[in-house]
């Protein structure tokens, strides 16, 4: 079913103009169906504040047919905002102490920009913890995306992440190593993932902390683990929101990082994004970029509308299937009114875990 749009917030109507369906919210009151109602704890910077939006709101609302999605998004004040992202905050954005009062289903923990060799020493991270540690305890399950992963192995788990020396950035294959698994229930048993990250939580960390390894990698690692339990906790390492041209994007912006001197080299390609062809169109730009910098002038504009038909996705259907499968799973445990067996490894008298869970 689909999204709910419980707000004025401008990614509904941008949906509908993509050709989604979001139902009004006095029509989906009519509607004698189940809502599920989703925390997304954005972090991301400014300029992605919005896509990551988006991205998210896309992924829920095409993922499942169960139920109509109320998707709540909130951010940690302690992240630093510019006029126009914290006027859009305080216009469509929750606090998370109104969510904790209305009570949600599920989180979703989106990544961030970090500045600090440690987590523990960002800004958000007390704040962060704060919310994590009340959603371990009051919803569902968690669905933790990137640095939202590294943050909850690191607080929970004890497990650091590393700096892999490079950028991981790109799209990679990657294989499922326990189709038993419901959350990789009737998925591809190979599919590509997208990833973009300096550091990484390897395999052997996450089996370390008592975690269960769904889908790795020989390139990229680990990019689908689960809690102990089977479902409390679900930790992406890799995007699974990222759009198509989301990588582009990202080579966009560290371009013209380059070009006002804020970074030294030129960006590498993303590995495995861009075809043969992209990849002469970007080199034989990359020349103009360097001649109108010696030149003292503004970079070019990035050729963007004869780049952008030929990227392809190979990761979106796989993240929606897995993200539908585990919004199905949060349904089945919330809803009161149907008797469904529950997933392996949760006890029905303890859905949330809580009984076996870890002392933060």
């Amino acid at each position: 079913m689909p999204l709910v749009a419980n707000s004025d917030l401008p990614t509904f109507e941008r949906l509908r103009q993509e050709g989604r369906t979001v139902l009004s919210r006095d029509h989906a009151i009519h509607q004698d169906i189940r809502e599920l109602h989703i925390g997304l704890l954005n972090m991301m910077p400014d300029a992605a504040l919005a896509a990551t939006e988006r991205q998210f709101f896309r992924l829920v609302g095409e993922s499942n047919p169960i139920a109509q999605f109320y998707i709540h998004p909130f951010t940690l004040k302690e992240l630093e905002r510019g006029p126009e992202a914290a006027e859009r905050v305080r216009k469509y954005y929750r606090s998370l102490d109104q969510l904790k009062e209305e009570g949600l289903d599920a989180l979703i923990i989106t990544g961030a920009n970090v500045t600090r060799p440690d987590l523990s020493a960002e800004a958000f991270w007390n704040p962060l913890i704060d919310a994590i540690h009340w959603a371990l305890q009051n919803v569902t399950s968690i669905l933790c995306s990137c640095l939202a992963t590294h943050a909850m192995l690191q607080f929970h788990y004890r497990q650091k992440r590393r700096h892999m020396g490079r950028k991981l950035w790109g799209v990679y294959g990657h294989r499922v190593v326990d189709r038993s698994h419901p959350l990789v229930d009737d998925i591809n048993t190979r599919f590509d993932v997208s990833h973009s990250r300096f550091n990484e939580i390897s395999r052997r960390q996450f089996e370390a902390a008592g975690l269960h390894v769904l889908v790795d990698s020989e390139e990229a690692g680990v990019n689908l683990a689960v809690s102990e339990d089977g479902f409390r906790v679900v930790f992406f390492q890799g995007h699974p929101e990222y759009d198509t041209i989301s990588l582009l994007k990202e080579y966009k912006r560290e371009v013209f990082r380059f070009a006002r001197r804020e970074r030294e080299d030129y960006p590498p390609f993303p590995e495995n994004y861009f075809n043969l062809q992209i990849q002469g169109i970007l080199e034989e730009y990359q020349d103009r970029v360097r001649s109108a910098m010696a030149a003292g002038e503004p970079p070019p504009d990035l050729p963007e509308d004869i780049i952008v038909p030929g990227l392809h996705n190979t990761w979106r259907d796989t993240a929606e299937a897995i993200v539908g499968n585990w919004i199905g799973k949060v349904y089945q445990i919330t809803n009161k009114d149907r008797r469904l067996p529950f997933m392996p490894g949760i006890d029905p008298a303890d859905p949330l875990g809580l009984r076996r869970g870890r002392s933060a």
